[in-house]
């Protein structure tokens, strides 16, 4: 079992930044790490996700204003979102992979202000 706990989120104008962060604890297997969201009456999707080996994937929505980083050992992951717009308010996820199966933190909120 995996457990996920976030943290970070808040309120921001348009413009600002915030740094969200995720902690994994009860496995040391996990293989990729990643961060999703979901806005109001739209579907959870993709914000970014590293491995292992610190490959990364991004949405292209967040290129170039988002950076995910981690610890290397897969448990600590950090979204640092620059720039951000009122678009970017969700509720953002934390998501670690291991073994097939996915597991998800419980949330934070994000709103960025216009």
């Amino acid at each position: 079992q995996v457990q996920l706990v976030e943290s970070g989120g808040g309120l921001v104008q348009a413009g600002g930044s915030l740094r969200l962060s995720c902690t994994a604890s009860g496995s040391i297997f996990i293989s990729v790490m990643g961060w999703y969201r979901q806005a109001p009456g739209n579907k959870r999707e993709l914000v970014a996700t590293i491995d292992r080996s610190g490959s990364t994937n991004y949405a292209d929505s967040v290129k170039g204003r988002f950076t995910i980083s981690g610890d290397g050992a897969m448990t600590t992951v950090i979204l640092q979102m620059n720039s951000l717009k009122p678009e970017d308010t969700a509720v953002y996820y934390c998501n670690a992979a291991l073994w097939g199966s996915y597991y998800w933190g419980q949330g934070t909120q994000v709103t960025v202000s216009s």
